[in-house]
């Protein structure tokens, strides 16, 4: 096991919190980063001991739900490594990947979490001085970061919550599950795809679906109305009207009960969720 190997790290802490240390997640590639770590060990490399080692099959299994949700356990950083772009033991993975890493960095950026958090990194089997040198820097940036503060802000719980919700989407899992295949083939009828196009689509895609999930984890925990939602989420409130008409739609959230003309809206609970 990769975490057996390594040594600790003796580098001096950055001053600002003396007494914290980060958690920090690594979810390594089986056939790659997984070895470079073990070689990493065997020969006697340094690096930190705040890094707890997941070893996974292809990093193309890290989905952004899982890291959404490790986010949201209190990591304060989460490192994702695999094979070199090429070199994948399931051909075309690691290009998948990247995709969903760029899904998540934009979900990450509309909680309010510092993409910086979160980093991909291609380690092979032979690299393990470099799995060394980028868990050591990688460490010394979530530092100066300091501390996540998802467990502690309400809201901001809230917010990666949501964005946990937005990335299990349909339309967002298919839009970044067909990404790489629409670069590199074409659509469905052989025409080249636009790249910048293609990025600005899951970007507004991105927004809505935060938008959207977001409103319903706020309506969950109390009804507001239409005003409410727009003056928490920093959102028009035109905006925030067109998502509840497609919420409603969708018989996700319903109007409970006027507070005199103005109506507030509360989450529907679905299989005995509260």
């Amino acid at each position: 096991m990769a975490q057996k190997h390594h040594t600790a790290h003796h580098g001096k802490k950055h001053e600002p919190d003396k007494e914290w240390e980060p958690k920090i997640v690594g979810f390594l590639c089986n056939w790659c980063s997984y070895a470079g770590a073990d070689l990493c060990g065997v020969s006697r490399f340094q690096y930190p001991t705040n890094i707890r080692l997941v070893r996974v099959m292809c990093s193309t299994r890290v989905s952004p739900h899982l890291v959404l949700d490790v986010f949201e356990a209190g990591a304060d950083g989460i490192l994702i490594g695999g094979c070199h772009l090429n070199d994948c033991h399931y051909m075309t993975g690691n290009f998948h990947t990247e995709k969903r890493v760029e899904l998540m960095k934009r979900l990450l950026k509309e909680a309010g979490i510092d993409e910086g958090r979160l980093r991909l990194e291609w380690v092979s089997a032979s690299e393990g001085e470099k799995f060394s040198k980028v868990v050591t820097e990688f460490t010394e940036g979530i530092q100066k970061l300091g501390p996540s503060k998802v467990r502690s802000d309400d809201m901001m719980k809230a917010k990666v919550s949501a964005a946990d919700d937005a990335s299990q989407t349909f339309r967002l899992k298919a839009l970044v599950g067909k990404e790489f295949n629409l670069l590199s083939k074409g659509n469905a009828y052989g025409e080249e795809v636009d790249a910048e196009k293609l990025t600005g689509v899951i970007d507004v895609a991105t927004q809505d679906e935060f938008e959207r999930a977001l409103i319903l984890e706020l309506a969950r925990i109390r009804p507001m109305s239409v005003k409410q939602l727009g003056m928490v989420m920093d959102v028009p409130t035109d905006k925030i009207l067109r998502h509840i008409v497609l919420l409603r739609q969708n018989s996700k959230i319903a109007m409970e009960h006027p507070e005199g003309f103005t109506p507030v809206y509360k989450t529907i609970a679905i299989g005995g969720e509260q």
